[in-house]
């Protein structure tokens, strides 16, 4: 029998999970997209990717949550399309065996398959031997692609296709639990009502938890109510989280059905991660770090 090709680098591509801790619904477009306001960040909770180079492309789906991906055509991943676009874009024919180790839910409001993509767009400079332009192809592939090309906070707006660096923010931590319901963004949009929101991009430095506690505790998710009300659970999640002494704001990441905890430490985040999984079993919960950035004058991309 043949060896498997080595791996194109020893390491694997992380695709790190992204948190909104705030979205606001500004309006509805014309096209039926909606115009959003939103601090986007990246967490340590990360999808691994491996590549080898293959006669055809394969995709092998491994971790956790591969499962959720049971039945879905391979080349409709977000992984496999970010490949085929960069074979047109070269010209080139180079294939490759995927390894996705899927440790992100799935339609859960972490965004991990736009965090897959983008990690796998990143590498392809690398991986096919010349300059590409990654925010042209993060486009085509879907709205969190573009802003998952960066680990620092980013600020979002349009409908996902304008981002600018956030200020830096605080070492700290959240507490993500979903309670394993995947749900599905076009139906939470719809099943939104009331007022849109004005925009208030988090321009203004947040060196601290506190300062950053406060910032984020006049502005929200204008998804939660109508998540919360497609599945109720989503209430149950945001209660246990704030029943945490050392939780300091809970809120629901994107979509959902993900809802996020803010507090001070991995340490701490741990703490609260175990008491809420043994207290509701079924639920998945991880604690994980805030992936901060630099301090930076705003600049749109």
């Amino acid at each position: 029998m043949l060896a498997p090709a080595p791996l194109l680098a020893p390491a694997p591509l992380l695709a790190p999970a992204k948190v909104n801790l705030y979205l606001h619904v500004l309006g509805r477009r014309a096209d039926g997209y909606h115009d959003l306001d939103s601090l986007f960040v990246r967490v340590g909770l990360a999808d691994r990717i491996w590549l080898r180079p293959a006669d055809q492309d394969r995709l092998e789906v491994t971790g956790p949550f591969a499962s959720t991906l049971d039945g879905d055509n391979p080349a409709d991943n977000l992984v496999m399309c970010a490949l085929a676009l960069a074979r047109r874009e070269t010209g080139r024919g180079d294939h490759f065996h995927v390894t996705l180790e899927k440790n992100i839910p799935v339609a859960a409001g972490l965004g991990g398959g736009s965090a897959d993509a983008a990690a796998v767009l990143n590498a392809m400079p690398d991986l096919f031997g010349r300059a590409l332009d990654l925010e042209a192809l993060a486009r085509e592939l879907g709205a969190d692609v573009l802003p998952c090309l960066i680990e620092a906070p980013i600020l979002v707006s349009g409908t996902g296709d304008v981002v600018a660096l956030a200020p830096s923010l605080p070492a700290c931590a959240l507490v993500l639990v979903n309670p394993r319901l995947p749900l599905a963004t076009p139906a939470v949009f719809a099943a939104r009502t009331g007022p849109f929101s004005a925009s208030r991009s988090l321009i203004e430095s947040a060196p601290t938890l506190d300062a950053l506690l406060a910032a984020l505790a006049s502005r929200g998710n204008d998804l939660e109510a109508a998540a919360c009300g497609l599945a109720p659970v989503i209430g149950a999640c945001l209660e246990a989280l704030a029943a945490c002494p050392a939780v300091g704001l809970t809120r629901m990441s994107g979509s959902g059905a993900t809802c996020f905890g803010l507090v001070a430490s991995l340490a701490e985040a741990r703490h609260a991660a175990q008491a809420i999984a043994g207290a509701h079993p079924d639920w998945w919960v991880e604690a994980t770090p805030l992936l901060g950035g630099p301090d930076t004058t705003l600049q749109p991309m």
